[in-house]
């Protein structure tokens, strides 16, 4: 029988102590591990929430045609009526039309943060040609105050609104409907050709799904967090400012708006996986050498309309040509009018 050693107080004090210790440092390491759960759990749901576009339900058509020429020229006129009285005047509503109803008329939708001066000379080229022509500004564009916060206002919705409101009209100009847009006036069409039935051409010039700064699959998060997040203001061009031109186009953009065209876009790439565009024809052009707009995420609209078997031609311009975002302004240092405007007309008028 071996001899039993009692345990002094002191190391049994020890020993208490020590077990209060390690079951401390068990409750702190659970608790660790719980935060961590919950982080790892709250950031999945972050993502999840960002990686899906917001809000895009409601951006569906709400179609009024007009029914006749007249009517056309009575709603030109009470939108003429609705515009600023701070806008500049070469950015107020342009129609030029050949006194009634012809075969086909062009409704030429200008870009984020220019004016309907961008297309004039293209308008008056297609006028020539006998269409009639429309062109009209966007919501919160043409202020004569190129600085204006105003744009900051601009909303998905507005846009819509917009659109349907151009192809309403029309519907009394011509017996044919051609709609063509660029950039963020290029989104705005896409949406049109995505909802509007009415619509023998929409064509689509270097559209604003995302934008090259953005990677192609952060473009939603991105374009979600800048809607949550405060608008803010940023020039074009930082070492130029306010001395960008053209004259009449706003020479800084509002990050909030950007987000608005990117909502916009995304509600045309949803529909577009869902169901085929309801325009009868689509003409897509991208710019090779487009160092603003992410041609991918066109891409991928296209093949969505595609595989849905819809009417959708293509056509980019090479790289080689050298041609700037802008496609269209004539008053651009970089303008190459020469290439682009006989092409487009081609495509458009064969």
């Amino acid at each position: 029988m071996g001899c039993l050693f009692p345990i002094g107080d002191t190391e049994r004090g020890s020993l208490v102590t020590e077990e209060r210790s390690m079951m401390r440092e068990n409750r702190m390491g659970a608790l660790r591990r719980w935060w961590f759960v919950l982080l790892f759990v709250s950031l999945v749901i972050i993502v999840l929430i960002l990686s899906v576009p917001w809000n895009t339900t409601n951006l569906t058509s709400q179609p009024h045609p007009v029914q006749s020429y007249s009517e056309a020229l009575q709603r030109i006129e009470t939108l003429r009526a609705q515009e600023a009285s701070g806008m500049n005047p070469v950015c107020r509503l342009q129609s030029m039309t050949h006194d009634g109803q012809v075969e086909r008329v062009i409704v030429l939708v200008h870009g984020y943060t220019n004016c309907p001066q961008q297309f004039h000379e293209l308008g008056q080229r297609f006028y020539d040609l006998g269409y009639n022509v429309l062109l009209a500004p966007l919501p919160h564009h043409g202020l004569a105050d190129r600085l204006t916060e105003e744009q900051a206002q601009l909303k998905a919705e507005e846009l819509v609104t917009y659109a349907d409101e151009m192809v309403d009209i029309a519907q009394g100009l011509g017996e044919q409907v051609v709609m063509l847009g660029i950039s963020g006036g290029g989104v705005t069409t896409a949406w049109a050709a995505q909802y509007r039935s009415d619509i023998d051409l929409a064509v689509i010039v270097s559209p604003a799904f995302g934008y090259q700064q953005i990677p192609t699959t952060l473009t939603v998060p991105a374009g979600n967090l800048y809607l949550a997040m405060p608008n803010s203001f940023r020039w074009w061009d930082p070492s130029r400012q306010a001395e960008l031109g053209p004259p009449y186009a706003y020479p800084r953009f509002s990050t909030r708006a950007l987000a608005e065209l990117l909502r916009l876009g995304f509600a045309v790439q949803v529909a577009a996986q869902r169901e085929p565009p309801a325009a009868s024809s689509i003409l897509v052009v991208t710019n090779a050498n487009d160092t603003a707009v992410n041609n991918v995420l066109t891409a991928g609209v296209v093949k969505a309309w595609r595989e849905h078997e819809a009417n959708v031609a293509t056509y980019e311009f090479e790289a080689e040509s050298r041609l700037g975002h802008d496609l269209i302004d004539p008053t651009l240092p970089d303008a190459r009018i020469d290439i682009v405007y006989p092409r487009l007309i081609d495509l458009i008028a064969q």
